[in-house]
């Protein structure tokens, strides 16, 4: 329990009288806390009481064949995806995490909001020190305000290929959903699939500085389907005719945005993201690496087997990609298994077009229940250009990036660079030497962002952060670059949910402002920042500690496109970031 506050043993360097100084705030932390706990229920939001559910999660490795090829995998009690969360909104969710294999493990909720309690994000090195091989670590956190499809996944290196699964928060008990109750909710986990481990392919890339070995295969709930050579076979969803399914859609992959439609069956968009929208009909979606999305359809085509099948996105000409077509099986209720399945239509892999005009049909739904809160003013502005850099190669070795550089990417031009301490705890214990925030609101040399690149492709590096007043409201603004290539970013900001207010092509301009949709806008954890495009976001600061903030291609993420915001204590109690459990891993 979050009130059981007890000292946490985290190495630490430095002289006798920093270490004295060191523990006494380690005691501080504790007893202080623990007295202001006693005079209130456990958790900030005690009004959204539900019940304790408890989980365990042991990392093991099993053996998985397909495309030809047995290896063994990383995964979550034995299944891939891993097993899937049910809870509903105002529950506690208390998940024991045991790691049983060779590499560190961390697990993130993404889009969990972790309000206060942001020792259970996650993200190594950020919120936590990973869980090392035969250790535990139990996550303890509330479902705030939330209802819909969420997932959860490793947060550390690439292993999040494996180890992931879905996360879903049903309303509050006898509360409906503000579409048409479904008469089946299926999770859908989009993923890739490399016949080789994917810690090696990883590795091999980061050594070189270069470009990665792309997937071999998509995959849709682990299965690629008939379309490859040697399948494993696919997924199979059974559907009687007249009834109404749910599809809860969850793109798990690394580095591809993925189109997905279901042959000859409209789709009806309901939620992004754990929040409802305005209901749209497409023929297909698109969903980017980290996002979520829930949608309607009806079986009413005629008896037989149709296609369910995703495919790539891909806005950078040339890069090489995995240009294939994973499939899953619907089948009405007597049909015969030997059918051939109708093909589902998909949009082609550079339909900028479709993706731009399905990405503006996604408004939120208002509702008492759900309200828009849209920040009204700003506090805080910020503007942060992404993209890929480079960074020189070390003396003595040979590097695959450009003029004998390494690839790299950078906010701001600051190529983001993880400690050896969790971020959280440095911040929590007031640990000096781990991180700066001096990390510029704006690029320090402006340029033409989306035209002709500078001639220096070179970032810095460091652990530097941004430092926001609690309750502030931000609106920042993403803003894509061509150093090297122009390419659509998908960004994901822990601990908040954000409004996505405007977007456009080109090079953001300040009149952009009066274009922007406060009314209404798209409410995200993830979303995409348009190729040779910005995106505007607004999100009030009103959850205390660090939360990270990266693109969510694990290519990009581990070359440095990332940083953190340190949110500060309000004065009130309730603004104040619990302190950490006793079991919190050690680096």
């Amino acid at each position: 329990m979050w009130g059981c506050a007890v000292a946490v043993a985290v190495p630490f360097r430095g002289s006798i009288r920093s270490r004295l100084l060191y523990n006494m705030q380690i005691a501080v932390s504790v007893i202080l806390p623990v007295l202001v706990l006693l005079s209130f229920p456990l958790g900030s939001h005690a009004k959204h009481a539900g019940i304790t559910r408890h989980f365990e999660f042991n990392v093991t490795y099993h053996n998985v064949s397909t495309l030809c090829k047995s290896q063994k995998l990383v995964s979550v009690n034995g299944q891939f995806p891993g097993p899937t969360i049910h809870v509903n909104e105002g529950d506690q969710v208390i998940i024991k995490v045991t790691n049983f294999v060779k590499y560190n493990v961390s697990i993130h909720w993404h889009g969990i909001r972790q309000i206060r309690s942001g020792w259970a994000d996650g993200p190594a090195y950020v919120t936590q020190c990973p869980i090392q091989q035969g250790q535990s670590y139990t996550y303890n956190f509330t479902i705030v305000s939330q209802s819909g499809t969420l997932w959860w996944h490793a947060h550390i290196t690439w292993l999040r290929a494996t180890v992931n699964g879905a996360l879903i928060i049903h309303p509050k008990r006898g509360a409906p959903y503000p579409f048409q109750k479904p008469d089946k909710e299926v999770p859908i986990v989009l993923g890739e699939w490399w016949n080789a481990n994917v810690e090696d392919v990883a590795a091999q890339a980061l050594a070189t500085g270069g470009l990665p070995n792309i997937s071999d295969a998509f995959i849709i709930n682990g299965k690629p389907g008939p379309l490859y050579k040697c399948s494993s076979g696919a997924f199979v969803l059974d559907v009687i005719p007249g009834k109404k399914y749910l599809l809860r859609i969850i793109n798990a992959g690394l580095n591809n945005e993925m189109f997905f439609a279901v042959a000859n069956h409209t789709l009806l968009v309901v939620e992004t993201d754990a929040t409802y929208t305005k209901p749209f009909q497409s023929s297909a979606i698109l969903i980017t690496p980290g996002q979520t999305m829930s949608v309607l359809f009806e079986a009413n085509q005629p008896q037989g087997q149709y296609f369910i099948a995703t495919r790539p996105y891909s806005t950078v000409p040339g890069a090489p990609f995995d240009n294939t077509t994973a499939t899953a099986i619907l089948k009405y209720k007597g049909s015969s298994a030997s059918s051939t399945p109708v093909m589902a239509s998909l949009p082609d892999f550079n339909d900028t077009g479709f993706a731009t005009k399905f990405d503006n049909n996604v408004r939120s739904l208002p509702t008492p229940q759900y309200p828009v809160n849209v920040p009204q003013t700003v506090d805080r502005s910020l503007f942060f250009t992404i993209g890929l850099a480079v960074k020189p190669c070390a003396p003595n070795k040979t590097c695959a990036g450009p003029n004998g550089g390494r690839l790299a990417a950078a906010v701001n031009n600051v190529s983001f660079v993880l400690p050896s301490v969790a971020l959280l705890q440095a911040h929590f214990f007031n640990m000096k030497g781990v991180f700066t925030t001096d990390l510029p609101d704006r690029p320090v040399i402006p340029f033409n962002f989306t035209g002709q690149p500078p001639r220096n492709l070179v970032a810095k590096v460091g652990t530097r952060l941004s430092l926001i007043p609690y309750g502030a409201n931000v609106q920042l603004v993403l803003q894509d670059t061509s150093l090297l290539a122009t390419e659509n970013h998908p960004i994901h900001l822990h601990g908040f949910n954000f409004f996505v207010v405007g977007k456009g092509f080109g090079n953001f301009k300040p009149s952009d402002n009066s274009s922007f949709n406060l009314v209404d806008p798209p409410q995200r954890n993830t979303v995409g920042v348009p190729a040779g495009g910005w995106i505007a976001l607004r999100f009030k600061a009103d959850n205390p500690g660090v939360w990270f903030m990266h693109c969510h291609l694990e290519l990009h993420n581990s070359w440095g496109l990332e940083t953190a915001f340190i949110v500060q204590n309000g004065k009130r109690p309730l603004e104040k970031i619990l302190p950490p459990p006793s079991d919190l891993p050690k680096c």
